[in-house]
């Protein structure tokens, strides 16, 4: 059961505090599955964070403005489908780190 709300967190930790809640869940926590989510989350909000930028940089030429469009709503809809599948209690991964952790 600590287990959901720890995912449900960590989840949610990418509109408050995207960076400092991973960490510190990877630093408290002895679960192997809530580290590597831990891990995931901090790693796709760098990877975002990263393809916003390249997007905002391309946005001058316009085409990345879609770019930018898309990477941003991935921000806000991959958190919210992973805050709705911990409170299901299902395994969900984070899309483009799944295979990096």
């Amino acid at each position: 059961m600590e287990q959901k709300w720890t995912k449900v967190l960590l989840h949610a930790s990418a509109f408050f505090m995207p960076v400092l809640v991973p960490i510190l869940v990877f630093l408290i926590t002895q679960d192997k599955d809530v580290k590597r989510l831990s891990i995931q989350a901090l790693l796709f909000q760098f990877v975002m964070w990263v393809l916003i930028g390249i997007s905002t940089a391309l946005s001058f030429i316009i085409i990345g403005i879609p770019f930018l469009i898309v990477f941003s709503l991935m921000t806000i809809i991959v958190p919210v489908i992973g805050i709705v599948k911990a409170l299901a209690d299902d395994n969900w991964e984070y899309p483009i780190v799944k295979h990096i952790v």
